[in-house]
């Protein structure tokens, strides 16, 4: 397949113009049409829709823009990748989990850093869903994730564990509540995606329960808007302790046990399957593990 061709169709769907795409690429609407036309020939399918309006991508269209996005995205992280290794300056992109990359992982990328000062370090921080998602599209090559997907192309080392413990405010909370007393309080989650989320339907599903029959009021993409949640008397909600020790050492939350639920989990350092890690990813990853505690 010719990428030039894929990137022009890419391209025009991202700017839902062939002009407007054509201009971006430097090229002519004549020279533009013909690439798209000579790539619906190549894989024997019409691609787009085209209008007064733009264009609108067909059924096929739809399926071959998604593995555009994805094969593009292994081009220039390839073209990177290979500039990174000319280049003087290591360098060490990391993808992490919030509850790891908002908390813990600072620090250890100051200490790392401090002790490697020729490294250029950038973090991405996301839901452990999308952390994979980029290991897989090659955007990162180390992730820190909140639970194993057990994936053939996925491999992972544990770091830690932790624990997801239910937490109101320290004004009104009670210390213990039961099964069905859960069924009935308002509830604050993570987003669907997100390792919290995960762990929680699993633990509940092992006692026959769904989410379904949770009083859930929202759902936040942020710990931190949780807690401020938390903390105005908003609700409850099941947050790792890592996110929380803060906020427990200063009495503001208030630990929740509830009657036979118990959610322990790891972390892990997760990486492609046939990927080989540069010798500075090599030494981070050391780092993180042979961490007292995984972090500082």
């Amino acid at each position: 397949m010719n990428l030039e061709y894929l990137k022009s169709f890419y391209m025009t769907v991202k700017c839902n113009s062939i002009s407007k795409a054509a201009k971006a690429l430097h090229l002519t609407q004549p020279g533009l049409s013909m690439q798209l036309r000579n790539l619906e020939k190549e894989l024997g399918a019409d691609l787009l829709i085209r209008s007064n309006k733009g264009v609108k991508l067909t059924e096929e269209g739809t399926v071959v823009f998604d593995y555009a996005h994805t094969l593009l995205s292994i081009q220039g992280n390839i073209e990177r990748d290979l500039k990174n290794l000319q280049e003087d300056t290591p360098k060490l992109i990391i993808g992490s989990c919030k509850s790891v990359g908002e908390y813990a992982l600072p620090c250890s990328i100051y200490t790392f850093k401090q002790l490697h000062k020729e490294v250029d370090i950038h973090m991405e921080v996301d839901n452990t869903a999308t952390v994979i998602e980029k290991l897989r599209k090659h955007t990162i090559n180390i992730g820190l994730i909140q639970y194993d997907p057990k994936a053939d192309d996925i491999l992972t080392q544990t770091i830690i564990s932790d624990q997801l413990h239910l937490v109101g405010n320290c004004c009104d909370s009670p210390k213990e509540i039961s099964i069905e007393d859960l069924k009935e309080i308002p509830l604050i989650l993570r987003e669907k995606d997100s390792g919290t989320r995960y762990l929680i339907e699993k633990a509940l599903q092992e006692k026959g329960i769904s989410i379904k029959d949770l009083n859930v009021v929202y759902d936040l993409n942020s710990p931190e808007a949780i807690k401020s949640s938390i903390l105005s008397g908003k609700g409850f909600s099941f947050l790792p302790k890592l996110s929380i020790e803060q906020e427990l050492k200063k009495g503001l939350v208030q630990p929740i046990k509830v009657d036979d639920l118990e959610i322990s989990f790891n972390y892990y350092i997760a990486s492609r399957e046939k990927y080989n890690f540069t010798d500075y990813e090599k030494m981070f990853v050391d780092f993180v593990i042979s961490s007292k505690r995984g972090f500082c």
